[in-house]
């Protein structure tokens, strides 16, 4: 039959950079991002790990190239932006992914290295990033950008004030750059996973997630990274056109239970 409806829900040909593509989410993202036809520039600071996902994409008939940066030095980020241009085209879509977790609390001795360090990765490469694309995702007045936060933007875990911090702050970047941007086309949201099976989570012991999520998660379980990949994708497809400044919580019931 026809379609009734106007705006598309594709993203075929489109031009997407997902940072901490080697792994967890952002390699969950660019899986299916590239079932959806996307164009991918896939970023991680290990340059094996992300090729080797690129390959994997290329293999089964997707379009995919890995760069190899380190998103805390600044400098950087405009000539990986620039080298992405070159090979793939404009950028359409920005998926600001990567992020770090170092515990450390406030009276720890290293708590100054790990402030400066999460800050660097976790909020201002996701800000440097913005500057370095937002050309690009202006010129069709459809550009898409999500920043991926935590649940952890919402509440708060003790011994992890970087971590917290630097993640209130993506929901604060979402919210000023949807404001500053939405007038040249480009919308800007952010994803607040909760307890996700990631690199980050694989150190706690199996039995205590299940406590956890028994104890705190209405649906009972951790979340897959798949889950929060297609969370995402929905908020990049042309037909997420009113979507702006929101942020999007993808944790099985977490935050809003009582206790």
């Amino acid at each position: 039959m026809p379609r009734l409806s106007k705006l598309s829900r594709s993203i075929d040909g489109r031009v997407a950079i997902i940072t901490g593509a080697a792994s967890g989410m952002g390699r969950a993202t660019a899986y299916v991002f590239a079932d959806e036809g996307a164009r991918l520039a896939l970023v991680d600071r290990s340059a094996d790990a992300v090729e080797a996902v690129a390959a994997e994409i290329r293999a089964a008939g997707g379009h995919a190239q890995a760069y190899a940066a380190d998103l805390a030095d600044g400098a950087a980020i405009p000539d990986l932006v620039a080298r992405i241009r070159t090979d793939l085209g404009p950028i359409d879509i920005l998926v600001n992914n990567a992020g770090i977790s170092v515990g450390a609390p406030i009276d720890h001795e290293r708590w100054e290295e790990a402030w400066a360090l999460t800050f660097a990765v976790n909020l201002t490469a996701q800000a440097r990033l913005i500057r370095a694309c937002v050309d690009d995702l202006a010129r069709n007045h459809d550009g898409r950008i999500v920043n991926i936060a935590s649940t952890e933007g919402l509440g708060a875990t003790a011994g992890a004030s970087p971590y917290t911090a630097a993640k209130h702050g993506v929901i604060g970047l979402t919210r000023s750059m949807a404001v500053e941007l939405g007038p040249r086309g480009i919308n800007v949201n952010c994803i607040c996973p909760g307890p996700i099976k990631t690199g980050m989570t694989a150190g706690i012991p199996d039995e205590a997630k299940d406590k956890f999520a028994r104890r705190r998660v209405a649906l009972k379980r951790y979340g897959d990274p798949e889950e929060v990949a297609h969370a995402t994708l929905s908020l990049v497809l042309p037909a997420a056109s009113f979507i702006n400044g929101a942020h999007l919580v993808v944790d099985g019931g977490l935050m809003i239970r009582n206790a």
